[in-house]
């Protein structure tokens, strides 16, 4: 019997807490790899704050409004953790917290600027079945790979990302965070495809991944996807989750796989130079 779990402020909650969790933890990594960046993460009414330098996608927060209700001092704090360090403040936002938090952000003079699809699976019921009618195969790295994975990783997501220049230093850091599982996929034994899982409290968070151009439409991203699925399942996780751009490709391989929305979060920004970040 397949346990139903309902999209709603509880799960919301949990699913939050993970990714900001995975992200204090790669925070953290990079402060262990590199001091000198000054990397580092608060919590301000149940929001984790991250700095990860100025133009890192870590830096930003995460929660805000969704496990207690900010307030003017509490929002003063966080966009002063920002501007203090030069980076831009940005918050991702649940649609199931209170609706004043959105009236809050567009008084204090916000905007939103990016969508997030949040999708999840509920784990309970047993094993995944195996994958089918592809040669390649995923597996869960060891430390003596991480290079090897951060630069598959890298290449993968070149030609997609505007940070295409940081990503090999951020799957380095990525690889190195605790409670962090990297997976690489290989065809022949040639690595074709990479991807990260991260686990909290029973949450699977799958990121990261990303397939050499070359290999692309093989069955690479179903490998990674189902092998972390199993690798959550052994780990005790009730539910996976992962984020994609609403209609991209990665959200359709998430379908497939019996992915389903959560809901779509909301990323906000200053509207201009002369407010806070």
């Amino acid at each position: 019997m397949t346990l139903e779990i309902l999209a709603d402020v509880g799960l919301s909650r949990r699913l939050e807490r993970a990714e900001a969790a995975a992200n204090a933890r790669f925070v953290e990594a990079r402060a262990r790899l590199a001091p000198e960046t000054g990397a580092c993460w608060i919590e301000v009414a149940g929001a984790y704050a991250m700095y990860d330098g100025p133009r890192s996608p870590c830096t930003q927060t995460f929660g805000l409004g969704l496990f207690q209700q900010p307030s003017g001092s509490d929002m003063d704090a966080l966009e002063a953790f920002f501007r203090e360090r030069g980076a831009p403040v940005c918050h991702e936002v649940s649609p199931v917290c209170d609706f004043s938090v959105a009236a809050m952000l567009s008084e204090r003079g916000y905007r939103p600027i990016e969508f997030t699809n949040v999708m999840y699976l509920p784990l309970a019921g047993g094993a995944r079945p195996a994958v089918e009618g592809t040669a390649v195969r995923a597996r869960r790295v060891d430390d003596e790979e991480r290079e090897l994975w951060a630069r598959t990783v890298a290449e993968g997501w070149r030609e997609f990302t505007e940070y295409a220049d940081l990503m090999e230093e951020l799957a380095v850091v990525s690889a190195a965070r605790e409670n962090g599982h990297a997976f690489l996929a290989e065809l022949d034994g040639r690595p074709v495809a990479a991807g990260a899982l991260a686990i909290h409290e029973g949450v699977a968070l799958f990121s990261g991944a990303s397939t050499l151009p070359e290999w692309r439409k093989r069955g690479a991203q179903r490998a990674l996807l189902e092998s972390r699925l199993e690798y959550a399942l052994s780990a005790g996780c009730d539910v996976a989750m992962m984020c994609a751009q609403p209609g991209s490709a990665s959200q359709r391989n998430a379908e497939r796989q019996g992915f389903r929305i959560a809901y779509t979060r909301i990323k906000w920004q200053p509207a201009s130079t002369g407010l806070p970040g």
